[in-house]
């Protein structure tokens, strides 16, 4: 059992300390409850044995009592799924009897099929493979409650951070464990293709989604009528991962709507009373997939799904990957959220069954919700003692004295604590055993040699494998690990920066540069739509309780012990600026007038090596292919490159002007002016 609590200290409106503070925000740090390591059990007990308990899991008090067929029949049957045929039919040469035929066939390739034998086949096969592979599997046993109890009230939507695919076989693992009903999970298409174990997946709860629907009228209707079913019955818990994807770079990504919409309709159009959104955040000290989402970010393509590739992974089951972290939030009430916000009148309009175009206020009420949730879920992320000691070495690069960097450790994991992060470092342990076991779970990119700490990256230019320079692999993945700290830090970070690039202590003047910078980077962070001036406060309120900096009404003052913990979090956030002006520069220096995605992706890599390799810039995070594809995001959105589609490519033109403008002020070369509107 292991727990980690933060002080229960609010510092509110006009308080005296620190330094006569004067903020409009007042932030209680969360009391962490206690993790249980759920292997402890495991070790004791015979992995046949847990299989083939009795399993009897408490359900939904309104579920009907369904097979996986008699959901596919209701599908089939359902007034949606109807209108739309006959629609298609009228607007197209095919029958309404073909249709019919295509409906069935897209739900035979999607649906899962729930079967008893494969969660225990799993749950045989994964405890052997968890105890071999990790140390712990810590999950918060209050959290687990509070599910218990929503399962049994109302339709449960499990949002799941995405870091790893094991991410869906550990929580239907958890779920087991604790005899609550085991999810049905939406996947990708990708498994499908996989023999045998496409088949076992779907067994154990996995549905099957295209990545894409292109259009497809009749593939929408019938997929989001057979989730809107599955949850109307209560037939399982539905599972789904916001951000579409994993994160190869450890920061939540920006979130997608689309299964969000469908899960949320039952409930405006009141075929259920209510549906909890229940927020999961699981945390790994040492990602199984690390080596290769750093090649997928340098450029190289992400390899097929296939049994081969499986029984190839083998090789892991020799590693320690030490623990994981598996937080349950609260069970969040989607009547609730909507309560005062949206009403569900405008359902009542029209028959159900038609398909409605979505309003701007639901779209934006949307959008909150799926922010809301991504936000829980990073509040709930655990920090390894490892995602500190890299931080430290990236700014101390190549190497650092062993007793150097644990005291530096040691003083962040105070800070991030001090910042509301839950950091899962053992306080019972000598601050020297935890390091040296972070450095030990890492040796492949980091050894000590000679009470020095060096990072594997003083290896020559040829030093290549698989094409990649080997000092660029080794840098990026202590990046994605560094990047788990982003998550706590990004708001005080954020004021850092405004301050180093505001000249004068205006407190005015510092939002401005805040706010350019927030909007700049929203697609690299998880920002709630409209609350800038609530996250500058968050930000200006965790810098004075670490006695950084001293508010005024009218100023910002960094205090005499401030510059080290303002220096700090500079080092943490500038490779970002370094990377988007870097990108600014490319864009400025491109020959074509247009180009597509894949020219842009393939030049601004080759632009970006040649300046490494030239010493002309220290900023390996720039090869990162998220990096890049979230600055032409943001630079899109920010309008200073103009996106059209020809012939279902996407064409890019640079604004010239616009662009040079946005590398000077994020340069400090031009200043940043002040918002229209800062209500501080």
């Amino acid at each position: 059992m292991e727990s980690s609590s933060s002080s229960n200290s609010c510092f509110s409106v006009g308080s005296s300390s620190p330094g006569a503070a004067v903020l409009l925000y007042s932030k209680e740090l969360k009391k962490w409850d206690e993790f249980e390591d759920m292997l402890e059990e495991r070790r004791h007990v015979s992995d046949l044995k847990f299989a083939l308990k009795c399993y009897t899991p408490l359900v939904y008090k309104g579920i009907t009592p369904c097979k996986p067929s008699d959901i596919k029949s209701s599908v089939l049957s359902s007034e949606e799924v109807h209108y739309v045929i006959k629609q298609l039919s009228k607007d197209s040469e095919q029958s309404e009897a073909a249709l019919r035929e295509e409906a069935s066939e897209i739900l035979d390739e999607m649906s899962h099929n729930l079967r008893l034998g494969a969660i225990r086949f799993f749950a045989f096969a994964l405890s052997k493979i968890f105890k071999q592979i990790f140390s712990k599997v810590c999950v918060n046993e209050e959290g687990i409650q509070k599910l218990q109890r929503a399962i049994q009230e109302h339709p449960v939507v499990l949002l799941p951070s995405h870091r790893s695919y094991m991410d869906f076989l550990l929580l239907s693992f958890i779920l087991y464990n604790y005899d609550l009903p085991v999810p049905v999970i939406a996947a990708g298409m990708d498994f499908l293709g996989m023999k045998m174990v496409g088949g076992l997946l779907r067994m154990s709860g996995a549905f099957f989604m295209r990545r894409t629907f292109g259009g497809n009228k009749l593939y929408w209707a019938v997929f989001s009528e057979y989730v809107k079913t599955m949850l109307r019955n209560g037939y399982a818990p539905v599972e789904f991962f916001l951000e579409g994807t994993r994160s190869r770079s450890a920061k939540t990504l920006t979130p997608k709507f689309g299964l969000l919409n469908i899960v949320m309709e039952p409930f405006f159009k009141r075929e259920v009373f209510d549906t909890y959104l229940v927020p999961i955040s699981i945390s790994y000290d040492k990602i199984l997939e690390e080596t290769l989402y750093v090649y997928e970010l340098l450029g190289v393509p992400k390899p097929k799904e296939s049994t081969t590739g499986l029984l190839k992974a083998r090789r892991i089951l020799s590693e320690n990957f030490g623990n994981i972290h598996v937080y349950v939030g609260d069970p969040v009430s989607l009547r609730s959220l909507a309560a005062g916000r949206m009403s569900r009148s405008p359902y009542n309009l029209v028959p159900r069954y038609i398909p409605q175009k979505q309003s701007e206020d639901m779209h934006a009420f949307v959008a909150e919700v799926a922010h809301r949730m991504q936000l829980m879920q990073i509040q709930n992320l655990t920090l390894s003692p490892w995602a500190l000691v890299v931080a430290v070495l990236l700014q101390n690069q190549p190497s650092m004295h062993f007793n150097a960097l644990v005291e530096k450790a040691s003083w962040l994991r105070d800070l991030a604590r001090a910042f509301g992060g839950l950091v899962t470092w053992p306080d019972s342990e000598p601050a020297e055993d935890v390091v040296q076991a972070s450095i030990l779970l890492h040796a492949n990119v980091v050894s000590l040699v000679k009470d020095r700490v060096v990072l594997r990256v003083d290896s020559e230019d040829s030093d290549v494998v698989d094409g990649l320079v080997l000092q660029h692999v080794t840098l990026l993945m202590c990046s994605t690990y560094r990047n788990q700290l982003l998550n706590v830090f990004v708001r005080p970070s954020l004021v850092a920066l405004a301050l180093q690039m505001t000249p004068g202590c205006r407190k005015e003047d510092i939002y401005g540069c805040f706010q350019f910078l927030r909007d700049v980077f929203s697609d690299e962070f998880i920002f709630l739509p409209g609350n800038a001036v609530k996250d500058f406060e968050e930000g200006c309120y965790l810098l004075c309780k670490s006695e950084t900096i001293q508010v005024t009404p009218r100023d910002i003052v960094v205090t005499e012990k401030g510059n080290t913990v303002l220096e700090f979090l500079i080092g943490l956030f500038k490779p970002f600026v370094e990377c988007y002006q870097i990108i600014c520069k490319y864009l400025l220096k491109e020959q074509e007038e247009c180009f597509t995605d894949k020219q842009y992706m393939a030049r601004v890599r080759a632009f970006t090596s040649q300046l490494l390799d030239q010493g002309a810039s220290q900023c390996y995070d720039v090869l990162s292919s998220d990096v890049q594809k979230n600055a032409l995001a943001a630079l899109v959105r920010l309008g200073m490159v103009e996106k059209k589609k020809v012939n279902n490519d996407n064409i890019f033109n640079v604004n010239e002007p616009a662009t040079t403008k946005l590398e000077e002020m994020l340069g400090g070369k031009t200043p940043i002016g002040k918002p229209a509107t800062a209500k501080l």
